[in-house]
């Protein structure tokens, strides 16, 4: 038997979007830094994305996407390249259309197990036929999870009218707007319902899971790493994936540094550390013109450099003068940009950000205190992490929990400017939050050192598979 056949073979199956994507990429480094053999299953644009990013001790195995039998456009194999919402249900019909590639794939790698996401369910059933352990890919935090668990088990229980709740059974009190919650259920009978199946299937195989690969640290979370492991199943904290250290001109997501994004790093490097409000809402969010005017003036009255990522290309929305007024003290980045660099940058001192786990994450990594701007999905539950948990961000006052960005009500210039002087100001309460913020960031890498817990837990699970595949 050679030296690859000794080690442990796992295999990485992604969803394939931008939001799941990088941070598997990451967690598959990890364990490869740690020893085992990769594979990681994808499709050729999204191989031919990540290929930068890694070395060659980590391997691809390649299935196609019928792409054209779903009326997508050719090359559509990522989330973040459908247009509109059609597009999506036909994308997510074509991933599941991908079991019977999946099983082929088990039988020709034969892997020691799999790490699927949770948008992946079928997964487990095509694995367990095959003998082999379905690890799941949990792309939020522990406290999102069990706060989306309160919220099912109390959702029966409040009337319509009812405007604010407290969620049931979580170590601290936890109050939430009805609006700000996503009701799934309510998912049922509109063209999002494949959606609503996707989530309860998900659910319900979570117990059946050899278990749950979260991207967080138990230090982070401790209460609800244990309630997580109590109500649901097994589960292993082996982040923050973002942790782990990519090229200098690379990243998890496979893109090179733009032009611009040198030009932003260049910007940061003539600012004074902690002087830099960065505001991004990552790659699947869009805003109404209305909003991204507020935006620019908000940011303009608060006084402070910023750089200010923009996924809108359009011109309409900008006030008059704002370019002028804010040349040399703003920065406004209309294509992708390094997110995890400029965040960990001296001169950075604030962000403005959506909530998505990942970026929460990357944020707290880095040390920063957050102004929270949450628009749907978990991430008004992780609003709530940040401001009663951990106590390191700032409500900018995001009420409604909706994908449509015209549906959303305005955020005016004044709470965007309020929140921002709050983060960035030098007060007792200020400097008090900062201080948690980078001992958070302290903590985090300790977690992925050396005997962090992260570390420890990456080495006891794949202790465990190997003991299992020694009795195979």
């Amino acid at each position: 038997m050679g030296p690859e056949a000794k080690k442990l073979h796992m295999l990485f199956f992604p969803f394939m979007s931008q939001g799941h994507m990088p941070p598997m990429i990451s967690m598959a480094k990890l364990f490869a830094a740690h020893g085992a053999r990769i594979t990681i299953l994808t499709t050729p644009v999204n191989a031919a994305n990540i290929r930068p990013t890694i070395d060659d001790s980590i391997h691809f195995h390649i299935i196609p996407l019928p792409s054209a039998d779903f009326g997508l456009p050719d090359g559509c194999e990522n989330d973040s390249l459908v247009i509109n919402d059609d597009q999506r249900i036909r994308f997510f019909r074509a991933v599941a259309s991908l079991r019977h590639h999946f099983d082929a794939s088990l039988q020709d790698l034969r892997p020691d197990c799999v790490v699927s996401g949770t948008f992946l369910p079928w997964t487990y059933h095509v694995a367990a036929a095959r003998g082999v352990p379905r690890l799941v890919f949990n792309g939020s935090g522990n406290f999102a999870a069990c706060a989306f668990s309160a919220f099912d088990r109390c959702r029966h229980l409040l009337a319509d009218k009812v405007e604010s709740f407290i969620l049931p059974g979580l170590p601290h009190q936890i109050e939430m707007l009805r609006t700000q919650v996503m009701d799934v259920k309510k998912l049922a009978g509109t063209s999002f319902e494949f959606l609503l199946e996707i989530i309860n299937e998900a659910m319900e195989l979570e117990p059946k899971n050899f278990g749950t690969l979260v991207n967080s640290f138990y230090g982070l979370e401790p209460e609800y790493a244990d309630q997580y492991r109590k109500e649901v199943g097994r589960s292993w904290n082996v982040g923050p994936a973002s942790l782990y250290k990519v090229g200098d001109n690379k990243t998890a997501s496979g893109r090179e540094q733009s032009a611009s994004a040198n030009e932003c790093l260049k910007w940061l490097d003539k600012k004074p550390a902690g002087s830099v409000v960065y505001m991004c809402f990552g790659s699947g969010s869009s805003f109404s013109a209305e909003q991204l005017r507020e935006m620019a003036l908000g940011l303009e009255a608060a006084g402070h450099p910023f750089v200010w990522v923009v996924s809108d290309k359009g011109h309409d929305w900008v006030p008059d003068g704002f370019e002028k007024r804010t040349h040399g003290t703003g920065l406004v980045i209309r294509e992708w940009a390094p997110q995890v660099l400029i965040l960990n940058h001296a001169a950075v001192g604030g962000f403005v950000t959506h909530c998505g786990w990942n970026s929460t994450l990357e944020g707290i990594s880095a040390g920063l205190p957050m102004v929270t701007w949450p628009l749907f999905a978990e991430q008004f539950y992780n609003e709530k992490f940040l401001l009663d948990v951990v106590e390191v961000g700032v409500a900018v006052g995001s009420k409604v929990h909706t994908f449509v960005a015209e549906a959303r009500p305005v955020v005016k210039a004044d709470a965007i400017e309020a929140a921002v002087r709050e983060v960035m100001g030098k007060g007792e309460k200020a400097e008090e939050r900062k201080m948690r913020a980078k001992m958070l960031a302290e903590m985090a890498k300790i977690a992925v050192d050396k005997e962090g817990s992260s570390f420890e837990e990456i080495q006891n699970l794949m202790q465990e598979l190997m003991d299992l595949k020694k009795h195979v």
